[in-house]
């Protein structure tokens, strides 16, 4: 579907995951001081590239409803770098309005940075729109996407019975099979924050069972330990009881 060959501004799916965000460094912002919002307002229209890449980067920072419609925009702008930036605007610049815009991105922007922020957008969002795109964004994006799908996929579907027991299945398979262990750490991390708003079903005690199989059968050490946080934290006695057993072994 995207023509990976084509990422001008990205050298590797390895560099796309660990790069860094511009929301990450809350340091960085409290020893800056924000940007002037009506002149970051003015520069959203720019003819200038730097000009409107700057602005939508400040509204990564400044929360400025005025800003929606051309961050909103700004998604299909030419230059890929301001439609990153743009993407991570509304991320924290939030709106309905955003929530079909971000969609179409995610299925039809080629680049991999711009698709990363959108679905991180998207879980901000808290829309159910977002439900499928992210299911399929797991299921068949870049690795870098599919990191973030699987978190954002926790923020949106919680809010609704329906899309938790559509969203679980894929968040299981992706556990179970993703190839990326950070990806599987994040579905770990889903699936007990969905599990926590189930009743004790069938579905939970399915999803009960993929933490417990990748506590005791996945390789990486890091999703070990983020199966075994997110048992703790749903407080499945079950999972509390194969923790205890296994720590007294001395397996993890």
């Amino acid at each position: 579907m995207y023509n990976e060959d084509d990422l001008s501004v990205i050298e590797s799916e390895e560099q796309l995951i660990s790069s860094p965000d511009p929301l990450e460094s809350e340091e960085l912002e409290s020893q800056t001081p924000p940007p002037d919002p009506e002149a970051m307002l003015r520069l959203l229209t720019s003819s200038e590239t730097p000009q409107r890449m700057l602005a939508a980067r400040a509204f990564c920072e400044l929360r400025d409803e005025r800003a929606i419609p051309h961050l909103i925009r700004l998604l299909t702008d030419v230059c890929p770098l301001v439609r990153v930036s743009a993407a991570y605007a509304l991320g924290r610049n939030t709106s309905p309005d955003a929530v079909e815009p971000l969609i179409a991105a995610l299925n039809n922007d080629w680049n991999g940075y711009v698709r990363k922020g959108v679905v991180w957008a998207l879980g901000n969002c808290r829309d159910r729109r977002s439900l499928r795109p992210l299911i399929h964004a797991l299921k068949t994006d870049i690795s870098a996407v599919r990191l973030w799908a699987a978190s954002s996929l926790a923020q949106v579907a919680k809010l609704e019975y329906e899309d938790i027991i559509a969203a679980i299945p894929p968040a299981i398979e992706a556990l179970r099979r993703d190839p990326v262990a950070a990806i599987r750490s994040n579905c770990a991390w889903s699936i007990g924050q969905l599990c926590r708003e189930l009743p004790l079903n069938v579905i939970y005690a399915t999803a009960i069972d993929a933490l417990l199989e990748a506590l005791v059968e996945d390789e990486d050490l890091g999703v070990k330990e983020d199966a075994k946080a997110a048992l703790l934290k749903v407080g499945d006695p079950r999972g509390l009881q194969m923790i205890e057993d296994l720590e007294l072994e001395g397996l993890i």
